[in-house]
């Protein structure tokens, strides 16, 4: 069984250490910073989030499962992806699971080691076993809203472009 996601001290030490270095404009492997508004708050809430390139097209995969950037980006549909002092505003469409399953399959035999505790798959799994998992770890697809990449500068104008 794949272990629950807890929010430890070192996982929130490592977000925290991951939205300085993006807002900074260093690149972190392939972690973005989301900015989505919260489905209670209605306040904005930025996290850092791997997007997935694959075949031409972006995605946001839920490796740790229903957490709350998962939550607040369906009920928003969409948000803000910065990356490289560039920000652009998106809309995502969550995938139905037989969609997901050859992302998260792809994911799987490619990411990180520690993020394969949080599935009860393996990459050699059979794909209709990355289907039911789908239900548990939400793949978003993810799509520029046209003319609003903006590029952050000194003193953190945004400067449109």
């Amino acid at each position: 069984m794949a272990k629950p996601y807890r929010v430890t001290f070192f996982a929130r030490m490592g977000n925290v250490l991951a939205t300085i270095l993006v807002r900074a404009g260093l690149t972190v492997g392939q972690i973005s910073l989301l900015t989505v508004r919260g489905r209670k708050s209605g306040q904005l809430r930025t996290t850092p989030v791997a997007v997935v390139e694959l075949d031409g097209k972006r995605y946001l995969v839920a490796t740790f499962g229903l957490v709350n950037w998962v939550r607040n980006l369906r009920a928003a549909r969409e948000g803000t992806l910065t990356r490289n002092r560039r920000s652009e505003t998106i809309a995502v469409t969550e995938l139905p699971p037989e969609e997901a399953a050859p992302i998260l399959k792809a994911c799987l035999g490619s990411g990180p080691g520690f993020a394969r505790s949080y599935f009860d798959v393996t990459a050699t799994s059979p794909i209709e076993d990355f289907v039911h998992e789908a239900s548990r770890h939400p793949v978003f697809l993810v799509q520029t809203v046209e003319g609003t990449q903006q590029e952050i500068g000194a003193g953190n104008r945004i400067m449109q472009r």
